[in-house]
């Protein structure tokens, strides 16, 4: 794995957490300017991990998020949007979520997008603290 940084580039394969996703296409002004400005760069690969759409789905099944659309058409119209790959979640994946250097929460959420970070050479773009001060993960601050 590359060395970690928290340093903007204009050549990067993010991956977005579940709520840069939805914040992305729903809200983006909870984004910060050069997040906003990295997304809409051609040379970024945005990506996102099946965990989030597992998210969204629970979320919206909860009343949590409220979509004008049905949430299977939500997701459609988003990825299709913001020009986002979806990614499986892997044996390899499954596994290392359970491999992370600790220390590292419980969240099996989390642990899932942080293993397919790793794995992937990828940077995770995510307004949560906890994976942000987590030094075995290269990621951003998307409310930067």
């Amino acid at each position: 794995m590359p060395p970690l940084s928290g340093k903007w580039s204009d050549n990067v394969r993010l991956l977005l957490d579940t709520h840069t996703w939805v914040w992305a296409a729903a809200a983006p002004d909870h984004l910060g300017k050069k997040t906003r400005a990295l997304l809409v760069q051609r040379k970024t690969e945005r990506l996102v991990s099946a965990v989030s759409v597992l998210e969204i789905a629970r979320l919206s099944a909860d009343g949590h998020l409220v979509f004008a659309l049905a949430t299977a058409a939500w997701i459609e119209q988003a990825s299709r949007i913001l020009l986002l790959e979806h990614l499986p979640v892997t044996s390899d994946i499954a596994v290392e979520a359970y491999a992370l250097p600790a220390p590292f929460h419980r969240d099996p959420a989390d642990r899932l997008l942080v293993a397919t970070t790793r794995l992937l050479n990828l940077t995770l773009l995510t307004a949560d603290e906890r994976i942000l001060q987590y030094r075995s993960v290269r990621a951003l601050d998307c409310r930067k």
